[in-house]
């Protein structure tokens, strides 16, 4: 009975020791090489890269509102119910437009006939604009039917 190592397990070994003198070898390249050396950029090349005060005052001034909104806008789903068959996506873009940027809007459909389930999804690209659009438009008509508005929730499966 043999009981010294299998071909396989030398084949291992072998390979272990073979990464492990790589691994040393690289480690006193890097010992040899010395530290790398930092970049150090003048007090002008930083001035130059970096906004001035009163550009800050200014922002900070400004507060949320203008363009620096949409940056930080966080979106919010809202849940749209008892929709009309007739009614699509961009009729409930439109709608809900009016409170704010959409940042996404979709009719549920079923998935064999195709025919609308009478729910869909709205997506505001930012969330202080949904309860205005829900305060707006719960209980409103579109196309003969009361509009169900709401914050989604997520469904457990």
């Amino acid at each position: 009975m043999n009981r010294g190592y299998g071909q396989g397990k030398r084949q291992r070994e072998d390979e272990k020791a073979r990464k492990q003198k790589e691994k040393d070898r690289r480690r006193m390249e890097r010992r040899e090489m010395g530290p790398g050396e930092i970049p150090v950029q003048s007090a002008a090349e930083l001035q130059e890269a970096s906004p001035s005060i009163e550009d800050i005052m200014r922002s900070l001034e400004r507060g949320g509102s203008g363009e620096d909104r949409s940056a930080n806008a966080v979106p919010a789903r809202l849940f749209v119910g008892g929709l009309s068959d007739e009614v699509t996506e961009d009729d409930l873009a439109q709608v809900f437009g009016q409170f704010g940027r959409i940042a996404d809007c979709i009719v549920m459909r079923d998935r064999d006939s195709r025919a609308p389930r009478g729910f869909g999804f709205v997506t505001m690209a930012d969330r202080k604009d949904a309860p205005r659009a829900i305060a707006g438009l719960d209980g409103t008509d579109l196309k003969g039917r009361t509009l169900v508005v709401n914050v989604a929730t997520e469904r457990g499966r």
